[in-house]
């Protein structure tokens, strides 16, 4: 068993419940020694997954907190080592007063992650449940939380499980016809071969189809706000994220740098871009601006593209609108015709275009009365549908993963052309087998140090 870890594994504030939890070799001795049972039952006999009721003891042996103890024995804890957790009043000082305790008890300070590392190391999760343990923490939509619980449960495992079983059977087959000649084993046919290669190969043409969806669900989708100066860009940042996050004034050129903050919008989480007004401009700052605005417009995978409805007609306004809403249909892989300040007059609609040469449709709202918020948010939603029924939770989430899976299919096409080709068996299996070390590094069969290092560094201490 590995050295005795200890850690606050609830928020550093002050609550109704602060845990303290312990992992590893005489973690239940340990506890024992700042925990006095109100029956004086040690917790080394108690039956493990029950609450006991006693007083926690700090270094020096005095009762600070009345608590609850529990106790999990190896193998059947999450770490898969024996564990202990105390369940005390979320007073900060207590908990400090706690932790110091079971330090002097034997338990060092646990790393970021570590407790989850544990538990895939001892195989209690694969890679992908550990990285939706961090995901589901991180979740800011309902959406991005059953995902995260879907994969948790190991949906995506097993997604990815399916297709490794058959590639598996395909080389299993191919070295028992090669090793045992002699033996009633069918034939090795090419026929079976490309098959099977073709059907995992769409598998995970399908499985990388779910990236694009699943990233956006975890990190959420990069939008930008772009319209000329004065067409109510911060202003509807502000109305998004519910308070006054970038400076809102009737002169223009107020913006000068890119503002960024995150909200969710009809389900969607948005990394929103405030942008400078976009214009032609002698300020040498505001031209930075202005460059740094287009930037984030090519970045993104949605434009918000305001136009003021208030604004008199103006031709040439007008025409600077509308090059800056084609320039967002050219650069953004969606976008959005915004009319503002809706709680004032409105010109007629804006006679735009989409890329079809059908008309725009076009949103109205109000920055200062929330009218057409809930329309502007349908409408974003309606642009990043929801996943196939079932699929929650099996997609994937994070460019690891992704980098992965896509290694995995470049490996069976090689394959395929080297089967369409007519080389021989062997050298076709070479691409299939290939294709099994990338699926055993997406799961977790087989991956490399470092990678872990990485992966876990994202998680809280206590998790």
């Amino acid at each position: 068993m590995s050295h005795l870890i200890a850690a606050l594994s609830t928020a550093a504030a002050p609550a109704a419940i602060g845990i303290l939890r312990l992992s590893g070799e005489g973690a239940i001795q340990a506890a024992d020694r700042v925990f006095r049972a109100r029956s004086g039952r040690p917790l080394s006999e108690v039956p493990a997954q029950r609450l006991v009721y006693g007083s926690l003891l700090d270094r020096e042996g005095n009762v600070i907190d009345q608590v609850l103890a529990t106790v999990s024995r190896a193998p059947h804890s999450y770490t898969g080592e024996d564990t202990a957790e105390l369940h005390c009043h979320g007073s900060p000082m207590v908990l400090s007063l706690g932790l110091e305790a079971l330090y002097a008890a034997g338990a060092r300070p646990a790393q970021p992650g570590e407790f989850t590392r544990r538990a895939f190391l001892a195989g209690k999760l694969d890679l992908p449940q550990a990285e939706a343990v961090a995901d589901l923490l991180d979740a800011e939509t309902p959406e991005a939380a059953r995902t995260a619980a879907g994969q948790l449960t190991g949906a995506l495992s097993r997604r990815v499980e399916g297709v490794y079983q058959r590639l598996l059977d395909l080389t299993a087959h191919f070295h028992a016809v090669l090793d045992y000649p002699d033996e009633d084993i069918d034939p090795f046919r090419a026929q079976a071969l490309s098959e099977t290669m073709e059907g995992a190969a769409a598998d995970l043409e399908a499985l990388l189809a779910t990236y694009g969806r699943g990233r956006f669900l975890v990190r959420g989708a990069p939008c930008a706000i772009v319209g000329l100066p004065n067409a109510g860009k911060s202003s509807l940042l502000n109305a998004l994220v519910g308070y006054q996050r970038a400076i809102v004034t009737d002169i223009p050129g107020t913006t000068r740098d890119t503002v960024e903050e995150r909200c969710a919008l009809g389900g969607v989480l948005l990394r929103l871009v405030d942008t400078a007004g976009l214009r032609d401009t002698a300020d040498p700052v505001e031209r930075l601006g202005v460059e740094r605005s287009r930037a984030a417009l090519e970045e993104a995978e949605l434009a918000l593209v305001l136009v003021d409805g208030s604004a008199p007609p103006d031709p040439a306004r007008r025409a600077a609108e509308e090059a800056l809403w084609e320039e967002a249909l050219s650069k953004c892989p969606r976008a959005l015709l915004v009319r503002t300040k809706a709680d004032l007059p409105q010109e007629d609609a804006l006679p735009f275009r989409l890329p079809d040469g059908a008309p725009a449709p076009q949103l109205s709202v109000s920055a200062r009365t929330g009218a057409g918020l809930e329309e502007l948010g349908a409408a974003v939603a309606a642009l990043f549908p929801a996943g196939a029924p079932g699929e929650t939770g099996a997609m994937l989430t994070n460019a690891r993963q992704a980098e992965a899976a896509r290694r995995a299919l470049d490996a069976l096409r090689e394959g395929g052309q080297a089967l369409e080709a007519g080389l021989t068996p062997d050298a076709v299996l070479t691409g299939v087998e290939d294709a099994l070390e990338a699926l055993a590094e997406l799961t977790g069969r087989a991956v490399r140090e470092d990678v872990v290092d990485r992966i876990f560094s994202r998680f809280c201490v206590g998790k």
